[in-house]
């Protein structure tokens, strides 16, 4: 793996998204080989627990927003959507997950988090959904994961309003299982990890999957036009203007066009 970096200590697996100079933004590698090693865990049986994290001061800052891709047809863009197969593999983990959050936690970066069985989060940890920002909507089943952790009106307040929330609120909100001060994180989330590796595999994996069936079954038949929707905006000026506004640095002027 060229940016994930993988360390197992007995039934424990973690796994650091490591872009450190990037804020370990989410460009199309790392997505696929979070995709890839998602499906690998099929064949651990010895990991119980994985838990997920990024290197240096974040766990990521969202999709690269300065990857350089070569010009791409629409369908070719239609069908190499990398972020959504993602997202789903780490609903299909058998192991169960925990997502250890320190500092920023952004965009696609929250999809992965909220995909996780369990979240918890430094003292100083900042997560928030900047896509309206970038002129256009929440994809990768970020939506539904959202709404079912926090329910329908602060998952509007969080993406529509697309400013950052901090750990207290998002502990409250129900987002967050657990908080730490920053320097007690790791141990912290070992701890966590600990308690469930220490029960019978087979069960916990059997429980986890039957909860996923029951919660998650219709979201890839109800999310499947998400990807569609992104695509479409797009192609708005609104998109370009909050683009250019963003590497500006200055606040975008919206006309719904």
């Amino acid at each position: 793996m060229k940016h994930l970096e993988i360390k197992k200590e007995g039934h424990i697996c973690w796994v650091y998204l490591n872009r450190p100079k990037s804020l370990n933004a989410l460009n199309t590698e790392i997505l696929k080989e979070l995709t890839e090693f998602n499906a690998s865990l099929k064949e651990d049986l010895e990991s119980r627990v994985v838990i997920y994290t990024g290197t240096g001061e974040n766990f990521s800052s969202g999709a690269d927003l300065k990857e350089k891709r070569e010009p791409i047809t629409r369908l070719e863009a239609w069908r190499n959507n990398f972020g959504k197969p993602a997202i789903w593999s780490f609903l299909e983990v058998d192991q169960i997950t925990i997502a250890a959050i320190n500092g920023y936690c952004l965009g696609g970066a929250a999809c992965i988090a909220s995909a996780c069985d369990f979240r918890i989060a430094s003292d100083n940890a900042m997560l928030g959904y900047p896509e309206i920002n970038l002129g256009i909507n929440l994809n990768w089943l970020g939506l539904p994961l959202a709404v079912r952790l926090i329910g329908p009106a602060k998952a509007k307040k969080i993406v529509i309003g697309g400013e950052n929330e901090n750990a207290g609120t998002l502990l409250k909100w129900g987002f967050y299982d657990e908080v730490h001060p920053k320097e007690q994180l790791m141990k912290a989330a070992e701890k966590m990890a600990n308690l469930y590796a220490s029960k019978p595999p087979m069960a916990a994996q059997m429980i986890k999957r039957s909860v996923n069936e029951l919660t998650y079954s219709g979201d890839d038949a109800i999310m499947h036009m998400d990807y569609d929707q992104t695509l479409l905006t797009h192609e708005t000026k609104d998109r370009k203007e909050a683009i250019k506004s963003f590497f500006e640095k200055r606040n975008p002027e919206y006309k719904g066009d």
